[in-house]
């Protein structure tokens, strides 16, 4: 059993996985994440890496909250306090919004996003989490190569995944999800867009909902 983070520190720096791969903390292994990267990503496990649960490049990290972490109380609070204390990487909080815990999630998305300045992704499932934290890793590493044809493929590894995402999205159904995709056809893209060019896609109040989802940038509501 892996010992708890050290309070003194609570984010391991420099890790940096290799080009497919995904550095992954060692609770992790076995879980129905990790074996739904198979096909897509290779895990490496370490421990050590206090809060961080995966590390997808050496300035951008996952934290997840699962189900029964929102049902079971504030405790993911604590740990995403201070993380952001603690840390200067692009911390991504992906938390599980089901059936049980969706009465949890206005709560949560309002203290990540407004109170905390992180971006929060939604995911059904453990499953749909592995998808997902395999586009973000083939995010990060087309962002770094800039190769337009690595580009082009890596967007469509997990368009249904991110299609689905996206119309979590309020304000934004299908129809609009569709074009934000064809304007911004990843998470990465999408969630750096600028108002005028998620104007330009699908106008100024989606636009609004798309920035306030992802970003900081808005104050809470009044």
């Amino acid at each position: 059993m892996m010992a708890a983070p050290m309070e003194g520190t609570p984010v391991r720096i420099g890790a940096a996985p290799p080009y497919g791969h995904v550095i992954v903390n060692e609770r992790w292994r076995g879980s129905a994440i990790v074996q739904g990267f198979q096909g897509k990503l290779k895990a490496i496990f370490e421990e050590g890496l206090g809060l961080v649960d995966f590390h997808l490049s050496d300035h951008s990290c996952v934290l997840y909250v699962s189900e029964s972490g929102l049902v079971a109380g504030n405790g993911y609070r604590r740990k995403l306090f201070q993380f952001r204390k603690a840390s200067k990487l692009h911390g991504i909080i992906v938390v599980e919004k089901t059936r049980l815990s969706e009465q949890y999630f206005p709560a949560v998305q309002k203290f990540v996003v407004f109170e905390l300045g992180l971006t929060l992704l939604p995911v059904a499932s453990q499953s749909e989490a592995s998808q997902l934290i395999a586009q973000l890793v083939h995010d990060e590493s087309k962002e770094e190569s800039r190769n337009p044809f690595l580009r082009k493929k890596a967007a469509k590894l997990c368009e249904p995944v991110v299609l689905a995402l996206v119309q979590q999205i309020p304000g934004v159904g299908r129809v609009k999800a569709l074009a934000l995709l064809r304007h911004f056809p990843s998470i990465h893209q999408l969630s750096n867009a600028t108002a005028q060019q998620l104007e330009a896609a699908v106008g100024a109040a989606a636009a609004q909902s798309v920035r306030g989802f992802f970003h900081t940038s808005l104050a809470p509501p009044r």
